[in-house]
């Protein structure tokens, strides 16, 4: 099992910044996919950004531009840099892992999630 736990949620006025970091309890040099996602009240989970082993990114459309995902191996952190923030990226950010085989650790991964609040 994998534990992922994410923190640097906060309310931030609306053109600010934040910094979500998402700690890893193992290792993350070989995980294939780790990304952010975020759910608002009443609506489905998306996608914000999602970066590869190899360091590809994508990135949502609406976050284009704004946010910036990154990896640190050596410190088994995921980051989400979120600059000019708007009212409409309020949500809760969760990290996500994917490992394939065959690591032994395959599976889904969920972090508890952090909370985001931009007021405007």
């Amino acid at each position: 099992q994998v534990q992922l736990v994410e923190s640097g949620g906060g309310l931030v006025q609306a053109g600010g910044s934040l910094r979500l970091s998402c700690a890893a309890s193992r290792s993350i040099f070989s995980i294939n996919y780790m990304g952010w996602y975020r759910q608002a009240p009443g609506k489905q989970r998306e996608l914000v950004a999602r970066i590869t082993s190899g360091g590809g990114t994508n990135y949502a459309d609406s976050v284009k531009g704004r946010f910036t995902i990154s990896r640190d191996n050596a410190k088994n952190t995921v980051y989400l840099q979120m600059n000019s923030l708007k009212p409409e990226d309020t949500a809760a950010y969760y990290c996500n892992a994917v490992i394939t085989p065959p690591d032994s650790d395959r599976g889904d991964y969920w972090g508890q999630g952090t909370q985001v609040t931009v007021s405007s």
